[in-house]
């Protein structure tokens, strides 16, 4: 807006030209300037100013950032302008940010403007304004970074650490405000335990075993905390190690001479607690002899041996020896895990499966001379009859991550069919000459055999498994380790220990 000039004045106003202005003038003081063409009046800042005049330019002297105590993405700036002298008198100032345009007005020399993206650079320009028009924006401040309290966390998984006391608490960092993280604080609910650290995972102490809790996380930096991150889920601290386990025991040897198969070893699946640093006995069951009719004498297929797993203050968990396959003479299958197939050439019984680990054994049949199968942890057995009786199927475990068949029951034996076939799971097929063995760490039951001076297939051994989502402080017996998505999978085809 032009500056208007006014008449001359004949009289009351001093006048005169710029040069010969009041040398001591006080606020309020009128002027009219001759060489302007316009009257002044001398402002509280000291300066001559023009009555019907737009406010003048100012200058910005200073932009401070404020990031104390500031929310996350919610940064706030100081600007200092000072007036300018040749315009009107402003009654408000206006800053303006960039970028973001983000804006304030006050009649005050210091402006506040809020609102501000955190750790970003901003530059700002300032206008003024009275009745009479607004001034144009000054020349752009040079660049401040905006800062303010870090961004909340996102929280991560949480881990026994086995004392039953304590917890530990994973988290993802973000953001930092524009300021070095000096720390993070992670809290449970509820007693509000803390603990403290630089990085991910931070442990937390003081807790009661048993009791479940849930956890936040805060960042600090110099500006002061960020929010709480979200709740993670929740867990109660114990000194016990949450494992699932697979035990199979030794399958039973196949019978000699028209023999039943042998009954698969024994197999459970199930979760144990493992009390932490406790050792834990693994032992792995060996597979059981299968009979031979070397002498003229057939003998019957041994029984396999238990696996188990055990500890002091754990309550032994183990599983019961697969049963031998019987042999010529009317020999009937031995009991075990899974029960051995009943001998041929005669009416004999089958061996008996025990309960929650495996099936019976087949029957051996006189008329038709076929030995029984081997029972399998899925299936019993088949009984013989002009062929040797198949073995009964395994079950499939996934506790490695890949589905597996164990403790399938070996084949029985026939004088003049077809030879029995092993059971899914190991189980070893019977043979005119030598049975088959069961497969090793399956505790598949050996094959039966048909000739007088053969021997049966032997059972095979054996397996424990452990998984967990922790690792184990230290193993004997060099179990294969491998892992599956969060847990860690020990495979012990030997006897050892293990201790977490």
């Amino acid at each position: 807006m032009a500056i208007s000039q006014l008449p001359v004045p004949s009289s009351g106003v001093p006048d005169g030209t710029t040069a010969q202005r009041p040398s001591s003038p006080t606020a309020g003081d009128v002027y009219y300037n001759g060489t302007n063409g316009y009257f002044e009046i001398y402002t509280i800042n000291n300066v001559w100013a023009p009555i019907n005049a737009p406010s003048d330019t100012p200058t910005i002297t200073s932009v401070t950032d404020v990031g104390t105590g500031r929310a996350y993405d919610n940064g706030a700036m100081t600007v200092v302008v000072a007036p300018g002298t040749a315009g009107g008198q402003p009654v408000q100032y206006t800053a303006t940010s960039s970028p973001g345009s983000f804006t304030a007005t006050t009649s005050s020399t210091t402006i506040t403007v809020s609102g501000l993206a955190s750790n970003t650079g901003y530059t700002f320009t300032a206008t003024g304004r009275n009745i009479f028009g607004t001034s144009v924006a000054s020349t752009a401040s040079a660049s401040v970074t905006a800062t303010t309290v870090p961004q909340a966390p996102t929280i991560g998984a949480l881990t026994n650490t086995g004392t039953g006391t304590s917890v530990t608490v994973a988290f993802t960092a973000n953001a930092t405000g524009g300021k070095t993280i000096t720390g993070y604080t992670a809290t449970s609910t509820p007693g509000s335990f803390t603990g403290t650290g630089s990085t991910s995972p931070i442990t937390v102490s003081g807790l009661t075993s048993g009791t479940s809790y849930t956890f936040t996380v805060k960042a600090t930096n110099a500006n002061g905390d960020s929010l709480e991150s979200s709740a993670s889920t929740s867990i109660a601290p114990s000194a016990t190690v949450s494992a699932d386990y697979l035990i199979v025991a030794g399958g039973g040897g196949g019978g000699a001479r028209v023999g039943g198969g042998g009954g698969a070893g024994g197999m459970k699946t199930g979760t144990a607690s493992l009390s932490k640093g406790v050792s834990h006995t693994i032992t792995v069951g060996s597979g059981g002899a299968g009979g031979s009719a070397s002498g003229g004498t057939p003998a019957s297929g041994n029984n396999g041996n238990t696996s188990s797993i055990s500890g002091s203050g754990f309550t032994t968990i183990s599983c019961t020896a697969g049963g031998g396959g019987g042999s010529y003479q009317g020999t009937n299958g031995k009991n075990g895990g899974s029960g051995g197939g009943g001998a041929g050439y005669q009416n004999t019984t089958a061996g008996t499966g025990t309960s929650g680990e495996g099936n019976n054994g087949g029957s051996g049949n006189g008329g038709g001379e076929g030995g029984g199968g081997g029972g399998g942890k899925g299936a019993v057995g088949s009984n013989g009859a002009g062929s040797g009786g198949n073995g009964g199927a395994g079950a499939a475990s996934s506790i490695t991550g890949t589905s597996t068949n164990y403790a399938g029951g070996g084949g029985g034996s026939t004088g003049s069919g077809a030879q029995g076939t092993g059971g899914t799971g190991g189980g070893g097929a019977a043979g005119s000459s030598t049975g088959t063995a069961g497969s090793a760490n399956t505790g598949g039951g050996g094959g039966g055999t048909r000739e007088d001076t053969s021997n049966a297939g032997n059972g095979g051994s054996g397996v424990v498994i452990i998984s967990a989502t922790t690792t184990a402080v230290s193993t004997t017996g060099s179990p294969t380790q491998t892992q599956s998505g969060a847990n860690y999978i020990y495979r012990f085809t030997s006897s050892g220990s293990i201790t977490y």
